[in-house]
C-alpha cells in the first residue's frame, strides 16, 4: 500500500515539479551559482525527474491517441534530431583518417616528436597526445551516431521470431522492446554515467546517495569546477572528462529515439501497412554503393 501512494504522491509533484522549473529557471540554469549546478546535479539523476518524465510520456501518449498529427510530429522531430546530429557526428571518421595519416607522416619521415597548429599563440601538443585522441573521435561516432543508425536500420539484429510474424505482431512486439527494453536500459546506463560524469567535472565528489539538502546546502559551500586533465600516459590525451560527457549524451539520445520508436510502431500499428516508414527520412545510396553492399552480404 505505501508503494502506491508514494507512486501516485510522486506523480502529483511531478506537475509542481516541471511547473517550478519553467517559472524558475535561473534557480536551475544560472551556473554562476554553484547552489544551481547542484541543483542540476540532483535532479539529474533524480526520482523526481524520472517522473516527470513519466508523466510527460503519458500525457503526451495520450493526446496522442487523440490527435495522431501530434504523435508523428513528435517522431519527425526525434528521427530528424538524431539524424542531423549522426551525419555531422559520422565526419569525424574522415577527421580520424586524417589525422592518423598526419601522424603517421610527421613522426615517421619528418622525425618530430610534436605536432603544431597555428600561429602565433598556436596549439602545440605531443605526438602522442594526438596518437591518442584518436579514440575521442571513435566514442564520438559510437555515442553520437547510435541513435542515428537506429533509424537508419543499420544496427545488426538477431532474429529468432520477429521475421516470421505478421505486420501487426511485428509493431507490437516493437514497442513492448522499446518500453522494457530499450528505455529501461537507456535510463539505467543515464544513472550510472550521470554521477560518474560530475564527479570528474566538480568537487566536493557527489554521488547518488547525496540527499538534496546535502548538495544544494552543503557541498553548494565548497563547489568548485575541477575538470579532469589527467591522462594515461604522461604526454597522452588528457581530456578525458569528454568521454564521461558523451557518455551521457549517448543515453540522452537512445532514450529519446526509444520514445521516437515507441510512438512511431503505434503509429504504423495504428494506421496499417501502408504507413510503415511513414516520413521516415533514411540515407539513400547511389547505384555504385549499393551494389558494394550487396556484395558484402
Amino acid at each position: 500500500m505505501e508503494w502506491i501512494v508514494w507512486f501516485f504522491q510522486n506523480v502529483a509533484l511531478a506537475f509542481y515539479n516541471f511547473g517550478y522549473a519553467i517559472t524558475h529557471p535561473l534557480e536551475w540554469l544560472n551556473w554562476a551559482d554553484p547552489k544551481a549546478v547542484m541543483r542540476v546535479i540532483y535532479y539529474g539523476g533524480s526520482v523526481e525527474f524520472f517522473f516527470v518524465l513519466l508523466v510527460s510520456f503519458v500525457l503526451l501518449t495520450v493526446v496522442g491517441m487523440w490527435r495522431t498529427q501530434i504523435l508523428w510530429g513528435v517522431v519527425r522531430a526525434l528521427e530528424g534530431f538524431a539524424n542531423t546530429v549522426g551525419r555531422i557526428a559520422a565526419w569525424a571518421g574522415l577527421l580520424m583518417v586524417l589525422q592518423q595519416i598526419i601522424i603517421v607522416v610527421i613522426q615517421r619521415i619528418f622525425l618530430e616528436a610534436q605536432i603544431t597548429f597555428g600561429f602565433g599563440v598556436a596549439f602545440s601538443k605531443d605526438i602522442s597526445w594526438y596518437a591518442e585522441e584518436l579514440k575521442f573521435y571513435n566514442a564520438l561516432i559510437v555515442c553520437l551516431c547510435a541513435a542515428y543508425t537506429f533509424v537508419q536500420g543499420g544496427h545488426v539484429r538477431v532474429d529468432l521470431v520477429y521475421a516470421a510474424v505478421g505486420y501487426r505482431a511485428k509493431k507490437i512486439i516493437d514497442m513492448v522492446g522499446s518500453l522494457i527494453l530499450m528505455m529501461p536500459a537507456a535510463i539505467l546506463t543515464w544513472m550510472y554515467s550521470w554521477y560518474f560524469m560530475w564527479r570528474h567535472l566538480v568537487t566536493p565528489k557527489v554521488s547518488a546517495s547525496d540527499s538534496f539538502q546535502r548538495l544544494v546546502d552543503g557541498k553548494s559551500h565548497a563547489f568548485k569546477w575541477n575538470v579532469e586533465t589527467i591522462g594515461f600516459s604522461p604526454n597522452g590525451f588528457n581530456a578525458y572528462f569528454l568521454f564521461k560527457v558523451l557518455l551521457v549524451v549517448f543515453c540522452a539520445m537512445v532514450f529519446l529515439q526509444a520514445v521516437a520508436f515507441f510512438y512511431r510502431s503505434y503509429l504504423e500499428l495504428r494506421e496499417g501497412e501502408g504507413s510503415e516508414g511513414k516520413y521516415l527520412d533514411k540515407d539513400v545510396l547511389g547505384d555504385e554503393d549499393a551494389e558494394l553492399v550487396a556484395d558484402i552480404h
